[in-house]
Formats: structure tokens, C-alpha cells, sequence
């Protein structure tokens, strides 16, 4: 059989979609290196600048120190460790919920949680622009599924309304994220969340990117709007903000229950090493305290030096640079690599076709002066390449 590998190859590379995988030389940061040239980092979503911290570092030694390098099995079978139990525990006060689950993957925490919570005779809602795991774990439960265009509340409120009208007597759940990761907008939530409610539907919302930015002590949109105990799921992740691996589900005690019986990539999963859940807890703490604070403070003030220089806005930390055909968009990050700056095209499947763009990401740990030199760069690209 010839399966044509290279054939395929070429269309994609004749598309201007072909990705290839290319390593840094130093760790994550505001600066790094990348075959043998320094860059400053705008792709990153490490938003706080923890990734390469001293305090995880410290904390990752100790956790290693006290429980070892691996889990060695799987959470029911002998994998679950103290500090598996105390991040969850910390996870749950800080989300305020009963419990939480953690996994060892934002794209597992969807692909367990949503098909051990609905199925065939059930109905799902999610926002057209919804990260790829919630698209496929919505497929994936065999559930009907339904989208509705972004943020079109009179779509959701016809879509909510026919699931029960068309004789659904399952569950319903919606399901949308916090901080959309390649527009940098936000949910309508509190209008989401009042018609799940009046329409006897539950919200996993995925605060993936805002937890650590938003809210008071970093907890998130639905914190920020006081919706916490009106969010059903919420779903997070562990290597963003927080700076390491991993993802987590904050529910209720039920919930939870239920997805340590169900929860396929939990059940079958070999646990997340120990010193990252050590180290979890205490980036957990330091975003809670004055230091989380103070990085939250230097974030604003870079994303306030952005908006300035450029006009744009986001509700987070995201920027994405509209440049529409896809070869355009390679091309012109190419062009500000060779200036010094990483900034990843985002191209089709992970947004639509013919709306490629930048993706400008911000950290705590940038300096104003490579701000500003981004974006003046930036329309000076955009220029010469139109």
C-alpha cells in the first residue's frame, strides 16, 4: 500500500501550513534562545514569568528531595501521592469549590471530564471558537453536539431552548472559555451564565487563560464577575500562569467522585510526577499573595505599554495580528525572527481559514523598552510586507 506521506507533506508546505518543531537553548522567559540566536519571547504563555523562577525551582528540588522523580503508577493504583491530594486540595480552596481533580494535562482534563459527564442521549453547547480539546472531547462522548457562533447570546438562547424542546430529557452543557487563546477576548459570561440557569443547563467553563491574570488573587474571570458558584466545571491549567505541567477540574464532590470512577485519561493516566504537584501548590500560593500581586501589576503595566503603542485591546494578555493569508503570516514572522523577535503564525486548522494572524503574547517579565520595540517593528513589517 502507498500511503503518499510525502505527497501530503508538500500540500501542506504548498498551503503555507507545514509546522516543524524547534527547540529553545535556554528555559522559558522574556529572552531566550533559539539556534544559537538570543529573542526576545512573544509567544509564551507563561504570563507571570514563573516558568523559570527560583521559587519553582527551589520548590521542583524539594518536591524530588521528599517524593522522588515519578509516580510510578497510575492515581488508583499506587501513583497517588501526598502532594497529589494537597495540590487538589489547594486547587479546590482556590477556585472555592468542594473538590478538584487534577490531570496531567489541560488537553486530558477535557478529553476525561467531558465524555464521563454526557453521552449519546445527552446535548452539548460550545462556542465556535473553543480550544481544539473541548471540540474533540465534545465528539469523542458521543453526545449530540451543537455550536453557536462566538459570543452570540441569541444563538446559545435558541440552541438552549430547542434541546429541551426537542424532547431532550438528558443533560445539557455549554461549554466556553474564560480568555479565547487565540482572539484574547472574554466571554460573555455572566449572560451565559444566566441562561444555562434558566435553562436547566450546566457550564464547564476554561479559565486556562486567566487564571493567575484575572479576578481577585488571580482566581479567574468567573471570580472576577462573583460567579464562582454559578460555574458547575471549571477547568484550569497548570502551565500557563502557574508556570509548570498539567491541568485540573474544580467541582463539586460528586463531580469528582464520578470522574475518578469515569475519567478515562485520569483512570488509565500513569499520575503527574510528585515535584510538579509539590511545586504546583506553592506557585498556587505565591499568585494568592503579594507577589502574585506585584506580578499581576507588572503585567498590567505591559499590556497598558501595548494597547498604547498599537491601539489594540484584549481582556487578558493575548494579542492576535490579523494578516489573513497564511504564507503572509509565516512570512512576516520570519521577518521580525531575523529582528530579533519570536512571534509565532498561527495559521488553519487552529483558526479558520484565510484569518491567520501573529500571536503577541505578554509576561510580567518583559521590559517596556521590548514592548515598544515590538510594535514599532511590527508596523514597520506589516509595511514593507503589504
Amino acid at each position: 500500500m502507498n500511503w503518499e506521506i510525502e505527497k501530503e507533506l508538500e500540500e501542506i508546505r504548498d498551503a503555507g501550513l507545514f509546522r516543524e518543531v524547534r527547540a529553545l537553548e535556554s528555559p522559558q522567559g522574556a529572552a531566550v534562545r533559539r539556534g544559537g540566536l538570543e529573542l526576545v519571547n512573544f509567544s509564551s504563555n507563561d504570563y507571570l514569568g514563573l516558568a523559570a523562577s527560583r521559587e519553582l525551582e527551589d520548590a521542583l528540588k524539594e518536591g524530588v528531595e521528599r517524593f522522588g522523580a515519578g509516580a510510578g503508577a497510575s492515581r488508583l493504583v499506587c501513583g497517588s501521592l501526598t502532594p497529589h491530594e494537597e495540590l487538589e486540595a489547594e486547587i479546590a480552596a482556590f477556585k472555592r469549590s468542594e473538590a478538584a481533580l487534577s490531570f496531567s494535562s489541560g488537553y486530558a482534563v477535557a478529553l476525561g471530564v467531558i465524555p464521563a459527564l454526557v453521552g449519546k442521549d445527552d446535548v452539548i453547547i460550545l462556542d465556535k471558537l473553543c480550544h481544539a480539546s473541548l471540540v474533540d472531547a465534545a465528539r469523542l462522548s458521543g453526545a449530540t453536539v451543537r455550536v453557536f457562533p462566538h459570543n452570540h447570546l441569541d444563538k446559545l438562547e435558541r440552541l438552549l431552548r430547542g434541546a429541551r424542546d426537542d424532547g431532550a430529557v438528558g443533560r445539557v452543557l455549554v461549554i466556553t472559555e474564560s480568555i479565547f487563546s487565540m482572539d484574547g477576548d472574554a466571554a460573555a459570561l455572566r449572560d451565559i451564565v444566566e441562561l444555562k440557569d434558566r435553562c436547566g443547563a450546566w457550564l464547564l467553563l476554561d479559565e486556562a487563560h486567566a487564571i493567575g491574570l484575572m479576578g481577585p488573587n488571580g482566581r479567574g474571570l468567573a471570580a472576577q464577575l462573583g460567579l464562582e458558584g454559578r460555574v458547575e466545571l471549571q477547568m484550569g491549567t497548570l502551565s500557563k500562569a502557574v508556570g509548570l505541567g498539567g491541568g485540573y477540574l474544580a467541582a463539586s464532590r460528586q463531580v469528582i467522585s464520578l470522574l475518578v470512577n469515569k475519567a478515562r485519561s485520569f483512570i488509565y493516566s500513569t499520575a503527574p510526577p510528585p515535584a510538579v504537584a509539590f511545586a504546583a501548590c506553592e506557585s498556587l500560593r505565591l499568585i494568592q499573595g503579594t507577589a502574585g500581586d506585584a506580578l499581576r501589576h507588572a503585567l498590567r503595566r505591559n499590556i497598558d505599554c501595548w494597547q498604547s503603542a498599537t491601539g489594540t485591546s484584549s481582556a487578558g494578555a493575548i494579542f492576535p495580528v490579523i494578516v489573513g493569508d497564511e504564507s503572509s503570516a509565516v512570512a512576516l514572522s520570519r521577518r521580525l525572527l531575523d529582528e530579533g523577535f519570536l512571534v509565532p503564525a498561527i495559521r488553519y486548522p487552529t483558526v479558520a481559514r484565510g484569518s491567520a494572524r501573529l500571536r503577541v503574547t505578554l509576561s510580567a517579565s518583559h521590559e517596556l523598552v521590548q514592548i515598544e520595540a515590538l510594535a514599532m517593528r511590527l508596523r514597520q513589517a506589516m509595511a514593507e510586507l503589504s
